[in-house]
């Protein structure tokens, strides 16, 4: 059998872009939480939320450290699996690398250890700003990482010198390219995600505390913190994904005619379920809203909207991978909106964490947005093929000339192995750091009652008795 380097080489930068991707997102999101729960502590001084704060911490930092380890991988792939590519594009697309690494990263570990192990040796101010600059520093790392993507999307700012091979691309506007037509867009979206992601995270283990009577009030507390945000991301996410389908009927007409089965130039139509023929160009067994795609586009029904059609065949995406993953991504943001509306309604009525099967809902929910995000991931790159940089640069040409096949699988095999190890280590901490919960020795020190049930914590809450603080300092004499 003849193996396709080609084939091999995006399967494995697939492979390890989208194990990396399991943590960068959920540290954006986790970190804002962090620091929302904070910062309640600071202007409420109420110790839960402190207890609440602590405990998030150390779940952030397992993340952030998978997350670093993961992403080393894939910039060695430039140089080995994708030489040419670098070469092109080495003198722009190392820009915002390089910003990253100065502006996010830096920033990022300058501040981890104060906000890992700063808590009783700085004040708390000192500290909520240590948090809320290592939740910067994880968003502003989103922010170069998409800016350089996003070029290769819809590439602005530069010039092309030399000719042939020798040709590569040069800055000529630094700000054009950092803010080129998709960049925008594409981050808030990104963002937008990993909010998502972190909210559902977080009631996910929060939920489970409550089914099993564990740590009860703080579980309460962090849920409801957590539904609020992700409430509002999950709505947000619906604006902010129109806005981008927007703009890429304008820059990358091809992918959006991909991601919607739409073959002939024409009204389109706004598929919810089907299956892409190429061959015979019609979508199978779909089920769309008659003129939806023209409405979405252009608020009519009637305005006709570019097909595959304009493209030579030899230009076009995937369109079955492309429509698939872009679907589920849409289907799955729809659910999250149904199911935290539904949630902030009963959490409005007093009657959500009465609703244990709701509860088991959220448990098992966060996979939804973890697909989510893959999803959204594969439906843009694949989109973009066969252009590694949209328009000028084939993926097919942008391979390093000295790579085998043979050597790609070898290394593939190996990434797998130790990736599922990797996985396997982050799961058993982050199992063993769960099953702990956050630590209310504190609190049980200044008479707060505690224990695996807290049965009593939870009945005071929820029928107007003393909070935390109002009993410490009626201990206290206060």
């Amino acid at each position: 059998m003849d193996l396709d380097v080609l084939f091999l080489s995006r399967f494995q930068f697939a492979l390890t872009i989208m194990f990396h991707y399991l943590f960068p997102p959920l540290s954006i999101g986790l970190g804002v939480i962090m620091a929302i729960t904070e910062g309640m502590y600071l202007k409420t001084r109420n110790r839960e939320y402190e207890v609440m704060a602590r405990f998030w911490t150390k779940i952030f930092a397992v993340v952030f450290a998978m997350g670093v380890a993961t992403g080393i991988v894939m910039e060695f792939q430039f140089g080995t699996n994708w030489a040419t590519y670098s070469r092109y594009v080495g003198d722009v697309f190392g820009s915002p690398l390089a910003a990253e690494g100065i502006f996010a990263f830096f920033l990022e570990s300058g501040f981890l250890a104060i906000l890992v192990f700063g808590w009783d040796r700085v004040s708390p101010r000192v500290h909520f700003f240590s948090t809320v600059m290592v939740a910067l520093g994880s968003m502003f790392s989103a922010v170069w990482i998409v800016v350089a993507n996003s070029w290769m999307q819809t590439p602005t700012g530069f010039h092309i010198v030399g000719e042939g091979m020798s040709a590569r691309a040069e800055i000529t506007d630094f700000w054009a390219m950092v803010f080129n037509p998709s960049s925008v867009d594409r981050l808030v979206h990104t963002l937008i995600g990993s909010f998502i992601l972190g909210a559902f995270f977080v009631m996910s283990i929060t939920a489970w505390y409550i089914l099993h009577g564990r740590h009860v009030k703080l579980a309460k507390q962090s849920f409801t913190i957590a539904l609020v945000f992700g409430t509002i991301a999950s709505l947000s996410a619906l604006v902010s994904g129109h806005e981008q389908a927007n703009t890429v009927s304008v820059t990358q007409p091809a992918k959006l005619a991909a991601f919607e089965g739409h073959f002939k130039s024409g009204p389109g139509d706004m598929y919810l379920f089907g299956f892409p023929d190429e061959e015979r160009e019609i979508v199978r067994y779909g089920i769309a809203i008659p003129g939806g795609l023209s409405f979405l586009l252009h608020n009519d029904f009637s305005t006709p909207v570019t097909g595959l059609d304009q493209f030579a065949k030899e230009d076009r995406p995937p369109v079955g991978i492309s429509f698939q993953f872009y679907h589920i991504m849409i289907a799955l943001g729809m659910f999250f909106i149904g199911l935290t509306l539904l949630a902030s309604f009963l959490r409005w009525r007093g009657t959500l964490f009465e609703k244990r099967w709701l509860m088991w809902v959220f448990v098992v929910a966060i996979i939804g947005p973890y697909i989510a995000n893959q999803a959204g991931w594969i439906a843009a790159e694949v989109g973009r093929q066969p252009w590694i940089v949209y328009g000028l640069l084939r993926t097919s040409d942008a391979l390093s000339k000295a790579v085998s096949a043979e050597e790609v699988l070898a290394s593939i095999i190996l990434f797998t192995i130790i990736y599922l190890f990797l996985l396997a280590v982050w799961l058993y901490v982050m199992n063993d750091k769960i099953k702990h919960g956050p630590d209310e020795s504190a609190l049980a020190a200044e008479g707060v009652p505690t224990g695996s049930l807290l049965d009593t914590m939870s009945t005071l809450a929820d029928h107007g008795g003393p909070s935390l603080t109002e009993a410490r300092d009626e201990k206290e004499g206060k």
